[in-house]
């Protein structure tokens, strides 16, 4: 039994990656005239479907959204009690049907076409009422769907959102949509606090800062490591530019090697020190602490003067990492 459902696994895959090879040769003036009008939309880009062909376009409409392209859902069923008024002649409707003759397309192309809202065809029937309505026409047709009744969208339902997904990204790629672009539609998330939170929002400061003047002995640089807690302290001078660290890992070597508390710190202290630009993205941040192989870091402005200190910790309690 265990081999025959890898076998009907695999057959599946392999019909499905067959097909949506094809694609590749569908990639013409249609896909370029449907880029121009999304890229000179000045409203937004509005996806509909029935069916499964529903379920892909709220993926696609989501894809396109979150990469530079507003977008939304409109369920065809919804759009003719009354969501059609969601649709302006600024818009532009993708509307995806592998057949192009879902029932709804007979009330919804001439209003369309009355609105003079362009429209943008993801089907298999290129000779479809939905074909000849459209713009452009994204040819997504499949030799043989992964069903062996050929009744269950597989490979049609493959190709259409891999269709979707070749506009979303030459979109993107176009309009040099980027990383921190792509975080300010994902705040809430890990991406969002790597790539927007900076050194300066996390970092600690004032009371919780731990620095010490240069001129100090090694007794006052403990002590300002036990108030802290941060496991270093950043060494500074009279103008606060840090000179040096002190850490945890130095005190115990300090003492291991038979020296006293009352030497004076920069012998004790490691020169430079690693330091973190204030302005540093966080994430940016937390992989130089891992490279670095160290927990803690001071903070430093543009001209290298002491503005706060950051640790690990402080980094993964902004969700980054």
């Amino acid at each position: 039994m265990n081999d025959s459902l890898l076998n009907y696994a695999r057959e599946t895959l392999e019909i499905e990656i067959e097909e949506a090879k094809r694609l590749l040769t569908r990639l013409d003036d249609n896909f370029l005239c449907a880029c121009s009008l999304l890229l000179n939309c000045t409203g937004k880009a509005v996806v509909s479907g029935m069916g499964k062909s529903g379920h892909i376009g709220k993926k696609i409409a989501a894809s396109l959204a979150s990469t530079g392209t507003p977008a939304f859902f409109v369920h065809p069923a919804e759009a003719l009690h009354g969501d059609l008024g969601m649709i302006g002649s600024n818009d532009v409707l993708i509307f995806i049907s592998y057949s192009g003759r879902a029932k709804e397309l007979d009330t919804i192309l001439p209003l369309l076409k009355e609105n003079q809202t362009r429209l943008i065809a993801i089907t298999g029937g290129k000779n479809s009422s939905l074909a000849q309505a459209a713009d452009c026409v994204l040819d997504i047709s499949v030799e043989r769907e992964a069903c062996p009744m050929g009744l269950a969208p597989t490979s049609s339902a493959v190709n259409t959102l891999m269709m979707g997904d070749a506009l979303a990204m030459a979109l993107m790629r176009h309009r040099g949509f980027g990383a921190e672009d792509f975080a300010r539609s994902h705040p809430g998330g890990s991406l969002g606090a790597r790539l927007l939170n900076r050194v300066h929002h996390l970092m600690r400061t004032g009371d919780r800062l731990p620095v010490v003047d240069s001129q100090k002995n090694v007794m006052d640089a403990m002590l300002e490591l036990s108030r802290t807690g941060l496991g270093l302290v950043a060494v500074c001078d009279a103008s606060l530019h840090v000179v040096g660290v002190f850490t945890d890992g130095d005190l115990r070597r300090w003492l291991v090697k038979g020296h006293s508390l009352d030497d004076p710190l920069v012998s004790a202290m490691s020169r430079p020190g690693y330091q973190l630009p204030a302005q540093w993205r966080a994430g940016e941040a937390l992989e130089a602490l891992h490279e670095q192989h160290i927990s803690a870091a001071p903070v430093v402005d543009s001209e290298g003067i002491l503005v706060g200190a950051i640790n690990l910790h402080d980094l993964h309690q902004a969700g980054i990492g």
